[in-house]
């Protein structure tokens, strides 16, 4: 899920999410999105050390590389929410951003970012 924000409450742990979106529109290219969060709930994960990956590019057979980053499941019962902040992302030109995200370089999730003027 793409969004705003994420807020989680101190006292019960609970995330909510702000100003989820699936397109961004700009007036003129290239634009650069100053910050957005990808936000990831991942169930039946293995226990142990893990790498996520998300990856992103016009052409969906050359994704480049975002973020990679570490995170640990306890149990394959755990819920794992991971928060993946993304700063100043540049868009060159209008388009279907193809996104990719894996887990240990298995393909969890592909999908998509619209970008218009």
């Amino acid at each position: 899920m793409t969004c705003d924000g994420v807020h989680i409450d101190p006292a019960s742990g609970k995330h909510t999410i702000l100003g989820v979106f699936s397109n961004i529109k700009a007036r003129a290219f290239p634009v650069t999105h100053p910050f957005m969060i990808w936000f990831l709930t991942l169930t039946d994960v293995s226990p142990g050390q893990h790498r996520i990956r998300i990856s992103m590019s016009l052409d969906p057979t050359s994704p480049a590389a975002l973020i990679e980053r570490p995170f640990e499941s306890q149990s394959p019962l755990h819920r794992i929410n991971l928060i993946n902040e993304i700063r100043n992302l540049s868009f060159p030109q209008a388009g279907e951003y193809s996104i990719l995200i894996e887990i240990d370089d298995e393909p969890l999730l592909a999908t998509s970012l619209t970008v218009t003027n």
